[in-house]
Formats: structure tokens, C-alpha cells, sequence
């Protein structure tokens, strides 16, 4: 980003948070991301789409009269709403940010209805944000269309002319950061500083002399993606250091909002999300809402990943995964992911760093591309668990196996 481009980012940032400043009252400070981060996403995928909007509604029309609908219509509608993107995003509501205004006293209906009109994958971003609710309650405190009118002035253009997907990509990830750090009784949940982040993909990129070659293909998965700092960062790392390589990244997470935001950030970017699952990584019998695509259960079996990174939650108990770790544990032994052992209930994140393990590519001199893990821990999982304990078994597996090159202390 050369310095205009970062004066540019830098006044969208300040300019969206004074936005979001007149949300106060409805909304705390630390609630400002559940309005302003699907309306960043939401103004962007406007303008995106501005272009070839009519042409959208025109085919859609067309097709529908001659009895095309579902993969066939939804393909048809992607290529010619924006045919320089790779990934499905289209629109097939009458509306736009301009026309919503026009309409003020039905403006929170009809901005509902251009949500649903959006291609499935992008409306499913919408659904996990749970912005419906939100647009309830912006209409009955009076700030819908006043936040909206903001969207579509003159001081913010999000437009791709303005921004390229990655200069897009760059300020939303920017914008999660801030509004992140201002939800700092959750921050633990939601957020890993980008410092931290930055030390992890250097240790797992130095020394990586593959990175450098022309086309290389390397994959990277975080099993906690939360917002998808690690992935991005460590994409952004390896393409700035050769752009010809392919990167494929791969995540999953439970929380609805996180997923949310981790896969518009790719679309924002054009990326694929197919590769980013919602669900419960350890596992977890009897998920009630999969109706809601929730895989309750690893949704990347069998595969391997060339890096991986995590932060999993610290302290918290796998007492929901409880039943179904245990029985993986106990019928598949070391052919599933937890044969080292289990640790007291009240910490699952050696269970995570397990499950890492467990996807990790054979080692260059068995025949494999080898694998490196960076994991955020507490100091819990280090010292817990007496001699003969689950934790304590765990430790000695992966050290008699000269698994682990480092251990670094954070202030």
C-alpha cells in the first residue's frame, strides 16, 4: 500500500467510526460492530453489483420464464453481474442503497428484502450476522436512515473504482480490528492481537525456502478461525513474498458472528469460502441447528494442511464435546485425533493442538511435505496435570516425538 492509498484507508477508517459514533445510545460502544461491519460489507457488495444491477433483474426474468431456476440460474445471474469476479455474489432485489432512501417509511422492510435477494453463500453471511434484528432496532430508535444516508455520501466511497477487493480486503480487516478492540470484555473471544498474529506466521515462515518457488501450492488452516486474522495474515505474508504462489486457506468456527465476518472478509477479497466451516471443530453429538449449516463435527476429515495456526479458547471447558471426544478417544485411539490422551475437562486446548497434529502432512523424509503448527496457549496446558495424567501424557507424546521446536513467552 503505497501512502496515498494508506491516507485514503486511513480517512474510510476514521470516517466509518464517526458513523458508527451515532449509533450511541441504542447501541454501547462495544455493540457498534453488530451494525457497522455488515453495512461495510453490505455498502461494498452494492457497489460491486452497481454496474450490471438491471442487466441481473432483466436475465433473471428471462430464465425464470423458461423455467431455469436453482445451480443453473444462480451460475447464469453470478457471470454477468460482475463478470471480473471468481466468486458467486449477485443481487436480485430491485433495490440499492440510493433507492432504499428513496422509501423512508418502509426503509427497514425493504432493506430486508434486498438482503434476501442476495446469491445463498452471501446471504448466509448476513443470516450468521443476525442483522435482521439489528435493522429492527435501528428502525425504532430513528438511526436506519440516518446510518444509511451516511453509507451514500460523498465522503466514503467503498466503490471497486475507488478500492481494489485487496485495498477493501485491508480496511475491513482494519475495521474488525478496531471495533475488536473496542468489545474488549469479549476481546479474548473474538480477537488476537495482530502482533501476536505477525510473530506467529514469521516463526512458521522462516526458514521456509518453499514458499519462494514459482506456483508453489501451499495450504494453511486455523480450526479456531474466529475472524480470520491468522489466515489472512499468513496469505499476506506469502504472496507479498511471491505472488505467484497458491494459497488455499482453510478454517473452521463455531461462533456464528466470527464466521460471519472471517468469510465476508474473503469475499470482500474474492476469495473462496467453501474452505471456511461453520461448526464445532472437537466435536459435539446432538447439534440442534443444522438446519443452519452447522457441522457438529471436523468439518475437514482426512485432510492435511501445510501450516496451521490457532488460538483456542483459553480455560474453557469441553464439557459440550464431551461425550463425543470420548468416544472418538475411546474406539479410535491413535486412528482418531485424541489417542495421546485427554486433559481435564476444564481446558480443551490441548485437545485442539491434537487435532492439529492429527492433520499434519508426513515428514520430508517420509515422503511428505511436512507440516509446522503455531498455537496460542495460556501457561496452563505447560505445567497441568500430574505425572500419568492426561496432560501430562499429551506432553511427553509430542516431546518423545521431537514435535515441538519452541516455546516463546509473551509479556
Amino acid at each position: 500500500m503505497n501512502p496515498t492509498q494508506s491516507t485514503q484507508h486511513q480517512n474510510l477508517v476514521g470516517f466509518i467510526w464517526n458513523i458508527a459514533n451515532k449509533l450511541r445510545g441504542p447501541y454501547r460502544p462495544p455493540q457498534y460492530r453488530r451494525v457497522m461491519l455488515p453495512l461495510v460489507v453490505l455498502r461494498r457488495f452494492d457497489l460491486v453489483l452497481a454496474e450490471n444491477k438491471q442487466k441481473v433483474l432483466d436475465e433473471k426474468k428471462r430464465l425464470e420464464e423458461k423455467g431455469i431456476k436453482g445451480a443453473a440460474l444462480e451460475k447464469s445471474l453470478s457471470r454477468i453481474a460482475a463478470k471480473d469476479r471468481k466468486q458467486e455474489l449477485y443481487n436480485t432485489s430491485g433495490f440499492t442503497f440510493e433507492k432504499l432512501l428513496d422509501d423512508a417509511p418502509n426503509i427497514a422492510g425493504n432493506l430486508i428484502a434486498y438482503i434476501q435477494g442476495f446469491s445463498p453463500r452471501a446471504k448466509d453471511i448476513f443470516d450468521k450476522f443476525e442483522f435482521e434484528a439489528e435493522i429492527a432496532k435501528l428502525d425504532e430508535a430513528n438511526r436506519l436512515f440516518l446510518i444509511l444516508k451516511e453509507f451514500c455520501s460523498g465522503d466514503i466511497d467503498l466503490s471497486p473504482k475507488a478500492l481494489s477487493n485487496l485495498q477493501m480486503g485491508y480496511l475491513f480487516e482494519e475495521l474488525v480490528r478496531k471495533f475488536n478492540e473496542q468489545a474488549n470484555e469479549e476481546a479474548g473471544d473474538h480477537f488476537t492481537p495482530r502482533e501476536v498474529i505477525r510473530l506467529m506466521v514469521q516463526l512458521l515462515f522462516t526458514g521456509e525456502e518453499g514458499i519462494y518457488e514459482k506456483g508453489i501450492y501451499r495450504s494453511v488452516y486455523d480450526p479456531t478461525a474466529g475472524t480470520g486474522g491468522m489466515l489472512s495474515e499468513s496469505e499476506k505474508y506469502i504472496t507479498e513474498k511471491n505472488p505467484d504462489a497458491h494459497i488455499e486457506l482453510f478454517g473452521q468456527e463455531y461462533n456464528p458472528e466470527s464466521y460471519a465476518i472471517c468469510c465476508a472478509d474473503l469475499l470482500i477479497k474474492d476469495e473462496p469460502i467453501d474452505n471456511l466451516i461453520y461448526g464445532d471443530t472437537l466435536g459435539i453429538k446432538g447439534a440442534k441447528n443444522k438446519a443452519n449449516n452447522f457441522v457438529p463435527h471436523d468439518g475437514h476429515q482426512d485432510k492435511r494442511f501445510h501450516y496451521m495456526l490457532a488460538n483456542p479458547p483459553f480455560g474453557v471447558e469441553w464439557k459440550p464435546e464431551e461425550d463425543f471426544v470420548r468416544e472418538e478417544y475411546a474406539t479410535q485411539g491413535f486412528q482418531g485425533r485424541f489417542g495421546a490422551g485427554l486433559p481435564r475437562i476444564n481446558d480443551g486446548s490441548l485437545l485442539f493442538l491434537q487435532h492439529m497434529i492429527s492433520k499434519m502432512h508426513a515428514a520430508p523424509n517420509k515422503g511428505g511435505d511436512g507440516s509446522k503448527i503455531a498455537i496460542v496457549f495460556n501457561g496452563s496446558p505447560l505445567f497441568t496435570g500430574d505425572a500419568g495424567s492426561g496432560e501430562s501424557n499429551i506432553r511427553r507424546w509430542i516431546i518423545e516425538r521431537d514435535m515441538l521446536d519452541a516455546v516463546i513467552a509473551l509479556p
